[in-house]
């Protein structure tokens, strides 16, 4: 056991040395600070051996690691779940303090509650902040003091509560707290019981040209219109803070930042969303869920090239362009009426930026039973969509070869007949 006090560090959804919040403080307590990460069984048990998120973390926390032993230190790397890792600690550390970046996922606040009370009960404090968004969820509210469900007015609040020239940064990596007798030791991937995958994250924040294009690039998906920074904002790779105050000047690059953030806020308030839709009334839908066509929409065959073109990037690469995530969603929820929550799943399962809010907000949206959600009524044309941001059909082409061919698939439902049905479906739920 060591006999010095220390405090942890416990790295999470905040992977990077700089402008990192908790990790700041720890190293700001008068304490060495032991750095943390857990390989959370209980999250880790029902994925796939080769889901790429993982080998994407493990990368991440191996460069962590080379970082931190320049400083003499390294990164104490624990596989199981966080509480018996926690009774593990006591015994082998004095632990002052545990410090940590707050997640508003429910998993995450259940978690933190047990973790926090085992703590507690053995006198060591825990210390939460705020770090993955830029604003708690709590803070932004209306007058009498209820959460916002409607984007717009949220906006115009959450950006009057903060000034991007005027943001306090956390010079986490100037620090030199760490605790500089700890010596790591990695487990292999394997040990975690994943393979290893190759996979690339951007994490640049973008150059002024490409904020200058933006508005008008952003929602065509044949050309590199959108910043694709939603892995590395999924695992804090960088600076929320940083990047607001990098594209401060981009009116529509800050709004989509702002709908990010929205929907935690919604998630946190509304945690019955990960179920039920926001609107309840819209769980009385009786979707068809035809398991076949759900197939055909996984795996890119639906006869519709731009949805087709979406579900295959998605499978190879894990990425989908934001356009293109409405555009097939509002074709399985409204061409093929099957249940949002089954599209949700299966973006879950597929996105290397899954985040929950974000992927639960964007499904209700489409689906219409969301809090500000498109109308049930609006139903995507996939030939209009594609007219209208892939003309040339570039992005198409790349992801569906043979388009051109007798070898691509008919259309396995009619548009017109799909909206109407739809239209009908929808208006007898909500009578």
């Amino acid at each position: 056991m060591v006999t010095a006090k220390v405090v942890i560090h416990w790295f999470r959804r905040d992977l990077r040395l700089d402008d990192n919040h908790a990790l700041y403080k720890a190293l700001s307590s008068g304490y060495p600070v032991v750095p943390l990460f857990i390989f959370d069984t209980s999250l880790l048990e029902d994925l796939p051996s080769d889901d790429k998120r993982v080998s994407l973390i493990y990368d991440r926390i191996l460069d962590l690691d080379s970082i931190l032993k320049k400083h003499n230190s390294g990164l104490l790397v624990e596989i199981g779940e966080p509480l018996e890792v926690f009774k593990k600690l006591v015994n082998n550390f004095k632990i002052e303090a545990v410090y940590t970046n707050e997640d508003y996922e429910p998993y995450a606040i259940a978690r933190d509650n047990v973790v926090g009370s085992y703590l507690a009960a053995n006198k060591i404090e825990f210390r939460l902040f705020t770090d993955h968004v830029l604003l708690h969820p709590s803070k932004v509210k209306k007058k009498d003091g209820n959460p916002y469900t409607i984007f717009t007015p949220w906006s115009k609040q959450w950006r009057a509560q903060f000034d991007p020239d005027q943001l306090e940064f956390y010079p986490s990596e100037s620090e030199a707290g760490y605790f500089g007798s700890f010596q790591s030791i990695m487990p292999s991937i394997e040990d975690i019981g994943f393979q290893r995958q190759n996979v690339d994250v951007v994490s640049e924040f973008p150059e002024t040209e490409f904020l200058d294009e933006y508005e008008i690039k952003r929602n065509f998906p044949a050309v590199k219109g959108t910043s694709r920074l939603g892995v590395a904002l999924r695992f804090g790779m960088l600076s929320i803070r940083k990047l607001v105050h990098h594209t401060k000047d981009s009116y529509v690059y800050l709004n989509e930042l702002g709908w990010r953030e929205f929907y935690m806020m919604i998630l946190y308030n509304f945690p019955q969303v990960v179920t039920q839709s926001f609107k309840s009334k819209y769980d009385n839908i009786k979707w068809r869920n035809n398991e076949d066509e759900f197939e055909l929409w996984k795996n890119g065959k639906t006869g519709y090239p731009i949805v087709d073109a979406g579900m295959r990037e998605l499978y190879e690469t894990g990425y989908m362009h934001n356009r293109v995530r409405m555009i097939t969603a509002s074709f399985l929820t409204k061409h093929l009426l099957i249940d949002w929550r089954w599209g949700e799943s299966w973006f879950a399962e597929k996105l290397l930026d899954f985040e929950l809010a974000s992927n639960n907000g964007g499904w209700q949206w489409a689906a219409g039973t969301g809090c500000d959600a498109a109308p049930y009524f609006r139903v995507f044309s996939p030939e209009a969509q594609t007219k209208k941001f892939d003309p040339e059909m570039k992005y198409i082409r790349k992801w569906v070869p043979e388009i051109d061919s007798f070898k691509y698939v008919s259309p396995i439902v009619d548009h017109r007949y799909a909206r109407e049905r739809a239209l009908e479906t929808y208006k007898k739920a909500l009578k």
